[in-house]
């Protein structure tokens, strides 16, 4: 039993008790600090206890009872979120029973890296002749092109065609196939499931039979990727039902049609049952089931057919399925048939999108990053709550539009006040917002979660929301006033507008929360307060302007993005750390970390500040730079010269700088906003840039993640548990 103070108490006896308290109860409060005391000696016991286990112990524990099994050193991550070697400890002595096996090395790569994976034995898909007691029936080399899925999925994980032998290494990514070549595939980025989102109306013209809809809420076409379900069996190679892959029409296509042909079918990318299936479509309050979608291509915008006819089970006439909707999951596009379904008011959708991690606005889980940026919820003093669909609270005022609830914190008037307005849905709010005005020492947040289970303000007081699986559209631009002063928070949002700072505003945040590149920006005129912070962490943003002498502006792991102008201009102070920026800087002043400027950064005061581990172009104006690239590579290889006794001319030093120049850029998947692979690095991109931050990580908004580190770590652990005469290949799909 849990030693409490009452229990402390109760063992005084009664005389002592009823003395105590005739005197203010003195002793009562003792027992109170002692029992607390004895709570930590308890629980720090308890804790002892569980260190003995590695599926309970602490975290720092890990590399000790790693050493008790003589497990080969990995390098550390630390405060990273994605990365623990818990599991590459606790399964050590089974890798070791299984050593060499293409499910023990798909086990391993998922455990080290944090990345899911999947094991591929190349010499089970080679085109060769087989031996009597080895043969693979499943294995022929010339395809049957009446199997389309098998046929799409050529040159994937999960191609099981038969391939020509390669004799290119595949450590070195010159050759995959061959008798003893076993290829790791690797899926870095994550899927975000989204519920209950309102899919974006495209309207009809003159190119479209009908009005088109969009999974994403902006509007734009965005690849759906499958929710990834957990492996239960230790004998189970991972399917595509295990990883987060971008979802394929045929593959989803196979699914639907044996659906129809045989009712009762099990469904499994569609499975209803899933945590997050492929996608689930609700028009006008109504669902739609798998049997009424069909799945092509909508690249050229088109409506499904009525119905869709069968061959019947015994003799008769054809079977005909009423088809509603047709979707293109490659796109994240979608079309209603106009006979089924004649005016749509309202399409609710269910879907995954891919992302290399958590940055900008998402559904993924902010509770701990929320418990930090909110206040102690007994300081909070006025509370709102917005939704479209969440039914009536007992003791919380609901608005059912942020307009709305902006107008009553406007309402209070002067005073002083910390207020919030909490966003509990995932839905669209298209409408025109009312400034929001502070005073000196007011603060307000705002903020997407959930509402805690029970909705009473004692609940609300003492408990966190439940911040993930939530991120509402805020598509409006937004005024906000500080009278004399003020603060104001956001976080999970997901802005289509931009968002202006009016007056002697003193304090602006945003975590978590994405403003289109395109529509959103920040800025602040002129003012005459003394001066402003604006902090933005993990964040996408657009352009951000801060005309204002006495301002500070930080960005921490955020995108910035306005190509081929200022993405920031600010005439205060500026840090960075760990951001990734499209497009010029201006600012009087720098602080700068482990950071991507793909243009150039002019600073005014170039005695004062630091720019450390990061990209500069060429031609940047700045402060001092430490081990910033290109300049730094340049600077090496003179060193290098040098070392050798070759002391190079002017000459030789402009040649040597001409060509690291050009070699020397930062390489991105994609560079637009709204692909899955928006600001990942490349494989491509030049080792300096990939490992060239101070924690030995890629510079950059996703240096956070240790990318480079995991893939090291992957490669150690390889050495030891691949079978002699094995050569193992790191190959990214994601």
């Amino acid at each position: 039993m849990k030693i409490n103070a009452q229990y402390l108490y109760e063992l005084l006896p009664a005389y002592y008790r009823l003395i105590d308290s005739e005197q203010g109860e003195p002793l009562k409060a003792l027992a109170g600090v002692l029992a607390r005391e004895a709570g930590v000696v308890e629980d720090s016991i308890a804790q002892l206890y569980e260190n003995w286990f590695i599926e309970t112990c602490e975290e720092w524990v890990v590399p000790y009872i790693g050493d008790l099994l003589g497990v080969r050193n990995i390098h550390e991550i630390e405060n990273t979120g994605v990365f623990s070697r818990r599991a590459y400890v606790a399964n050590t002595l089974s890798y070791r029973r299984r050593k060499g096996t293409a499910l023990m090395l798909e086990e391993l790569a998922r455990d080290v890296s944090g990345w899911p994976a999947k094991a591929v034995e190349f010499f089970q898909v080679l085109a060769t002749t087989q031996h009597l007691n080895h043969l693979r029936p499943h294995s022929i080399i010339t395809p049957d092109l009446r199997e389309m899925n098998r046929l799409d999925l050529l040159d994937t994980p999960f191609d099981t065609l038969a391939h020509n032998a390669e004799m290119g290494r595949i450590s070195a990514g010159l050759g995959r196939y061959n008798i003893s070549n076993i290829g790791l595939y690797l899926w870095r980025l994550q899927a975000y499931p989204m519920q209950q989102v309102d899919a974006r109306k495209i309207p009809q013209s003159g190119t479209m039979p009908g009005d088109g809809y969009t999974f994403c809420p902006l509007g734009m076409d965005i690849q759906l990727f499958n929710y990834p379900e957990s492996e239960t069996e230790i004998t189970h190679l991972a399917e595509e039902i295990n990883v987060p892959g971008m979802l394929r029409k045929r593959a989803l296509h196979d699914e639907l049609e044996a659906g129809r042909l045989n009712p009762g079918n099990p469904y499994v990318l569609l499975d209803p049952q899933r945590k997050a299936p492929a996608f689930r479509l609700e028009v006008d309050g109504t669902s739609i089931s798998n049997e009424e979608i069909v799945i092509c291509s909508l690249e050229n915008w088109k409506l499904p057919p009525d119905v869709k006819f069968y061959p019947p089970k015994t003799n008769g006439a054809q079977v005909g399925k009423p088809i509603k909707v047709a979707v293109d999951p490659e796109l994240g596009r979608m079309t209603f048939n106009p006979v089924q379904l004649p005016a749509i008011q309202e399409v609710l959708v269910d879907y995954n999108y891919g992302f290399s991690g958590d940055v900008g606005g998402g559904p993924y889980d902010r509770s701990a990053a929320l418990s930090d940026f909110l206040p102690d919820y007994t300081a909070i003093n006025w509370h709102a709550g917005v939704s479209k669909q969440s039914g009536a609270l007992t003791t919380e005022t609901l608005f059912p539009s942020l307009d709305a609830a902006i107008l009553a914190w406007n309402a209070l008037g002067p005073g002083a006040r910390i207020g919030l307005i909490n966003i509990l849905d995932s839905r669209s709010y298209f409408e025109a917002l009312s400034d929001i005005e502070l005073d000196a020492n007011q603060e307000l947040y705002i903020v997407a979660a959930k509402w805690p289970l029970d909705d009473s303000i004692n609940t609300l007081i003492a408990k966190s929301f439940v911040a993930d699986e939530v991120r509402p559209l805020i598509s409006s631009n937004l005024n906000i006033n500080g009278n004399g002063g003020g603060k104001i928070f956001f976080s999970g949002f997901l802005f289509d507008g931009s968002i202006k700072l009016n007056q002697a505003l003193s304090h602006c945040s945003f975590r978590d929360c994405t403003l289109v590149p395109k529509s959103g920006h920040i800025s602040l005129q002129k003012t005459n307060q003394s001066s402003i912070t604006v902090q933005v962490q993990h964040c996408i943003s657009g352009a951000v302007s801060i005309s204002h002498q006495e301002s500070n502006i930080r960005f921490e792991n955020s995108i910035i993005e306005h190509r081929g102008n200022n993405a920031i201009a600010v005439e205060g102070n500026l840090e960075l750390e760990k951001c990734t920026v499209f497009g010029k800087v201006l600012a009087k002043k720098i602080e700068a970390g482990n950071s991507i400027f793909q243009e150039n950064v002019h600073i005014e005061r170039r005695q004062s500040g630091c720019i450390r581990f990061s990209y500069l172009p060429p031609g940047s104006i700045t402060p001092r730079q430490y081990r910033c690239q290109p300049e730094f590579e340049v600077q090496t290889q003179i060193k290098t010269l040098e070392s050798e006794d070759k002391k190079p001319n002017a000459a030789t030093i402009n040649k040597i700088r001409t060509a690291v120049y050009a070699w020397l850029l930062p390489q991105f998947n994609s560079q637009v906003y709204g692909h899955h692979a928006y600001a990942q690095l490349a494989t491509t991109a030049p080792e300096q840039i990939k490992t060239g931050a101070e924690n030995g990580a890629e510079m950059g908004v996703f240096n956070f993640l240790m990318q480079a580190r995991r893939e090291a770590n992957l490669r150690i652990a390889l050495e030891e548990y691949l079978r002699l005469g094995l050569e193992a290949g790191i190959i990214y799909i994601t």
